[in-house]
C-alpha cells in the first residue's frame, strides 16, 4: 500500500499553465487518500504547487534537498520536515529510501534523471517499489516510445517496460502502484 510517494517533477511552472494546476490537484489528492509527499524540498514551479496541495489539505510532506539548493533561497520553509542533505546522490538514495513508489510529473533534465535511475534500479533489483510517469498531454509519450525502441532492440526486457506505469490518471497509477510485483532483476549469462 502507498503511505509515501515521492514526487519528481519540475522547479519550474512551464510553459503550460495546466501543469502547475494539475501538480497541485496531484497533491491534493494525496492528502485526500492520506499519502505523505515526498520531494525535492522546492518552493518555486510544479515542486512548490504538489507540497501546497499536500499543505493546503492538512498532508504531510517531507522534503528532502541539497545544501547547495537550500543556500540558494529555494525551500518551501512551510514544511515541517524539511531535510539537507550534501548532495543530489544523498537526496535521490533518501527520497528512495523513505517512498513506496516513485512518480514523475512534468519537468527537465532533473527530474528525467532522477525517475530513470529510480526506473534503471529496477533491473537491478535494487529497486523494488514502482515507478510511474504522469502524462499529462502525452508529456513522456516520446520517452516511452524510446524505451519501447530500447525493447525491441534487445536492450530492456520486456519485464521491465511492463514494470513502468504512464498515465494521466491519478487513480489508475494507484491502483498500478498498490498491486505492483517487481520483476525478477537481470540475469547475466
Amino acid at each position: 500500500m502507498i503511505k509515501k510517494l515521492a514526487v519528481y517533477c519540475g522547479s519550474r511552472a512551464g510553459k503550460n499553465p495546466d501543469y502547475e494546476k494539475i501538480a497541485e490537484q496531484i497533491g491534493t489528492k494525496m492528502a485526500q487518500h492520506q499519502i505523505d509527499l515526498v520531494y525535492g524540498g522546492g518552493q518555486y514551479g510544479m515542486m512548490g504547487a504538489v507540497a501546497r496541495g499536500v499543505l493546503d489539505h492538512d498532508g504531510t510532506v517531507h522534503g528532502i534537498i541539497t545544501k547547495q539548493l537550500a543556500s540558494r533561497g529555494v525551500t518551501f520553509d512551510a514544511i515541517a520536515d524539511l531535510r539537507v542533505v550534501p548532495d543530489m546522490d544523498t537526496r535521490k538514495k533518501e527520497m528512495m529510501q523513505l517512498a513506496d513508489g516513485m512518480l514523475a510529473l512534468p519537468g527537465g533534465l532533473g527530474t528525467l534523471e532522477e525517475i530513470s535511475q529510480a526506473a534503471s534500479w529496477i533491473t537491478l533489483g535494487d529497486n523494488a517499489k514502482p515507478v510511474a510517469f504522469y502524462n499529462l498531454d502525452g508529456f513522456y509519450d516520446p520517452l516511452r516510445d524510446q524505451l519501447v525502441a530500447m525493447n525491441r532492440a534487445g536492450f530492456m526486457e520486456q519485464r521491465y517496460l511492463d514494470s513502468l506505469c504512464f498515465s494521466d490518471d491519478f487513480n489508475q497509477i494507484l491502483d498500478f502502484m498498490n498491486s505492483y510485483r517487481a520483476p525478477l532483476r537481470r540475469q547475466y549469462k
